[in-house]
């Protein structure tokens, strides 16, 4: 299948999001008509892949779903999605989660903040309020994972958050190639990859919300992980510079040190 050339990929992992994939799928649908969905599912046991499925007969051809054996970490489902639209021809790519966090009503002010950029991401720290709704533990955990991105990694972007747009037809798949890390820190990991390589990084605000239905998949182990990938991420850039440049990238500025 080959996607209209003018049109947007956009991709969500799911994994038990059987009440929220419904009323998901008829929020984004009502934002225009010139982009496709992508759910990629990791055999839910809720049958969340089951009510895609349907979905998708409803919607065709429009909404696709790629279905996956078992859970293999959020990162590893962004890369199949981010791989399944360059090999069906898509140029721009819309990264969301499913559980009503990023309100589909920002994709259009998403898309359109994309022009002459590479990446466009939407940032919950722009705005005082924007993490109003959350619980104090979740903004707490995320404020200090964006403070260790920021000062580490010396990045001045929301770069744990999964809501993202990327220009297909100016980034190349081999970036996504170095990127390793198949849990949570493939957010922070795969944007080190992108502004290491020049690549044009523009943030948008974005209010999000509180997970309407369900549970977090995040566990306690999840975050000792990117904490330890976080560490590994910092002592490479002084100790292997070059390990995170592809050998040819379209610098649309001089790549950091």
């Amino acid at each position: 299948m080959e996607a209209a050339a003018e049109k947007t990929l956009i991709m969500i992992p799911t994994y038990n999001e059987r009440n929220n994939v419904g009323p998901l799928v008829t929020q984004i649908l009502e934002q225009g008509d010139d982009f496709d969905i992508l759910f990629v599912d990791d055999n839910s046991p809720d049958g969340t892949g089951e009510l895609l499925d349907e979905l998708a007969r409803t919607h065709a051809p429009r909404l696709h779903v790629l279905h996956r054996p078992a859970r293999r970490g959020v990162g590893s489902a962004h890369q199949a999605g981010i791989r399944w639209a360059y090999e069906h021809g898509y140029n721009a790519l819309v990264t969301m989660d499913s559980d009503f966090a990023h309100p589909p009503s920002y994709l259009p002010t998403l898309r359109a903040a994309a022009a002459g950029y590479d990446i466009v991401v939407g940032s919950r720290y722009l705005k005082p309020d924007s993490l109003a709704d959350w619980t104090p533990f979740r903004k707490i955990l995320t404020r200090v994972g964006h403070f260790l991105t920021v000062t580490l990694l010396r990045m001045p972007y929301d770069a744990t958050g999964a809501f993202r747009y990327y220009r297909l037809d100016t980034v190349p798949v081999a970036a996504f190639d170095l990127v390793r890390s198949t849990g949570y820190s493939f957010f922070f990991e795969s944007l080190y990859v992108l502004n290491k390589n020049g690549f044009l990084i523009r943030q948008i605000p974005i209010h999000v919300l509180n997970r309407t239905a369900g549970a977090s998949k995040m566990r306690t182990r999840d975050v000792a992980t990117s904490v330890r990938f976080l560490l590994l991420l910092c002592t490479e850039q002084y100790l292997r510079p070059s390990h995170h440049r592809i050998a040819a990238p379209t610098h649309r500025r001089p790549a950091s040190a």
